[in-house]
């Protein structure tokens, strides 16, 4: 889908959390690798966090950013998968307010381009929470790759026609 050079771009503030039980800051391949992309863009990293995979530590985080008007947007990696400990979407539909159900499904679309079947083991989810939009990735590099390059990217640009996540943010409390 084109990007319009004529229209202003609006860097968004971008709060990333990993969500891991085997990984540390230092060993966070695809958190890095979701950092690279939102610089690249021209958005803010607001905030930076890993947790393990408890769902009550992941609602209180996600409860925090959507409180902080600095924030306008949540990308978590990790936790998404179907095994006892991931608990992601768990925590993402206890904070939201309305599910976005055509994020996952698209990022499985284009997912079993890659990795074919496998990607049903996959639960990705986006939601609105309170104004703020979050994204749940898996936690590989290729899920962050596969989940910003054919989705967040043009969804979070201002200029993507014919329409974008950015241009609803003002009207997402509207009642």
């Amino acid at each position: 889908m084109p990007i319009d050079p004529s229209l202003p771009f609006h860097p968004v503030r971008i709060a990333v959390l990993t969500v891991s039980d085997t990984r540390g800051l230092a060993e966070d391949r695809s958190g890095d690798t979701l950092v690279a992309r939102i610089a690249a863009a021209g958005h803010v990293l607001a905030e930076r966090m890993l947790l393990r995979d408890d769902v009550e530590a992941i609602v209180a985080q996600l409860e925090s950013w959507i409180d902080d008007p600095a924030i306008d947007c949540v990308v978590t990696t990790g936790g998404t998968g179907v095994t006892g400990r991931d608990v992601t979407p768990e925590a993402v539909e206890r904070v939201a307010t309305k599910m976005i159900p055509g994020f996952g499904e698209l990022f499985r679309w284009l997912s079993f381009a890659k990795i074919g079947t496998s990607t049903v083991q996959s639960r990705a989810c986006a939601c609105v929470a309170r104004g703020t939009y979050i994204f749940a990735l898996p936690g590989s590099t290729g899920a962050v790759k596969d989940g910003w390059d054919g989705i967040l990217q043009d969804q979070l640009d201002s200029r993507h026609r014919p329409c974008n996540f950015v241009e609803l943010m003002p009207r997402l409390l509207e009642r």
